[in-house]
């Protein structure tokens, strides 16, 4: 006659074998998880400025300290570029309640003259008000962007996959299905800290900024994983290759645009808090503004902002930011793999 287990028994059996599935299953992602890289270093500003001498400067950077719609335009001017057909105006709307995203009446003029659309993406991560379009549509009309400009959320309607060529993270980049209906891409950034990458600027603003939901999350794990939300207090993702896979996606969509043919680059360097407009409730601004930046290269115009931030006297909550976070790697990951060059000639534009 069989031996019957009891019922107390019969339940540390069940939990017994539901231990050994999630080792299992963890033991797996880890494995799946693991990434061939040395082990990072925090770069000291001096090294990095030491290896973009101007004098062996391979783009143009150009800089205002005024910080004002006509200001705005210079930049603008200063690049030769005039965007024609459809153009689309890649900036971040800000999350709910951020008070630090740039303004639309700083920026309208310029939106206004190249006749833009702005555009945005949804959000992958839990608990952002931006996750879903409605929701996005309407703090992008709360904060005021709806009132200069159409704003239209690239992937409410599916995703776009576009190819990267020479990554070593990423094959290919999902963004939002609607970059297609677009003739040109006026980046306009607001270059501050960011709670992850150490800094967004530009390359982040083209990367995480036009991809998918799923493209997002794919670039947070080094192209292992694709299904959002992803809950990024507990992301298990080795920090350099999410901003090398940041780099590569980047470079995905400034190949699509065809580099300085179609896609230009502005990083306006005002109320710059070490969280991102993504925060709800940023830490306090302890930086002064400094001015706007242009540049038909993204890696020379994120390096400018980033020496001009080590250069100030303030700051140092962003300085320390982006250094604790090896966000200096996304620069040379970006130019080892061809999308820009660090070395760079800043042309000051005011008097």
């Amino acid at each position: 006659m069989k031996k019957r287990l009891g019922t107390g028994k019969k339940m540390l059996l069940v939990l017994a074998c539901v231990a050994v599935v999630l080792v299992a299953l963890a033991l797996g992602y880890r494995a799946h998880m693991h990434y061939d890289i040395e082990p990072h270093a925090y770069y000291d500003i001096e090294t990095m400025a030491a290896e973009a001498r101007p004098a062996d400067a391979h783009a143009v950077v150009y800089m205002t300290s005024d910080i004002s719609p006509e200001g705005l335009n210079k930049a603008y001017d200063a690049l030769g570029v005039d965007l024609t057909g459809r153009v689309a105006v890649k900036l971040s709307t800000g999350e709910a309640g951020n008070p630090n995203h740039l303004s639309p009446d700083l920026i309208k003029d310029l939106v206004h003259r190249v006749n833009g659309t702005i555009v945005e993406c949804n959000t992958a991560y839990s608990g952002s008000k931006r996750a879903e379009t409605a929701m996005h549509l309407q703090v992008a009309k709360d904060h005021g962007f709806t009132d200069i400009a159409d704003v239209d959320i690239m992937d409410a309607e599916g995703e776009l996959t576009i190819p990267v060529e020479g990554g070593v993270r990423l094959k290919e980049n999902r963004v939002g299905k609607d970059l297609a209906d677009y003739d040109a891409v006026l980046v306009l950034t607001h270059f501050k800290g960011h709670p992850m990458a150490g800094f967004g600027g530009s390359l982040k603003n083209i990367s995480i900024g036009i991809a998918s939901a799923s493209g997002k999350t794919r670039i947070h794990t080094g192209g292992v994983f694709s299904r959002p939300p992803i809950d990024i207090g507990s992301l298990l993702t080795n920090q350099d290759v999410f901003t090398e896979s940041m780099a590569e996606a980047a470079k995905s969509v400034s190949d699509y645009e065809g580099h300085g043919e179609r896609i230009v680059y502005v990083n306006v360097m005002n109320r710059m808090s070490v969280d991102c407009d993504c925060v709800s409730s940023p830490t306090e601004v302890d930086m002064h503004d400094i001015g706007i930046l242009s540049s038909l290269d993204p890696v020379a115009l994120d390096q400018a902002c980033i020496d001009l931030v080590f250069a100030a006297e303030d700051g140092d909550s962003l300085k320390e930011r982006i250094l604790s976070k090896n966000g200096l790697h996304i620069l040379r990951h970006a130019e080892e793999i061809g999308l820009g060059h660090r070395a760079y000639e800043l042309v000051l534009l005011d008097p």
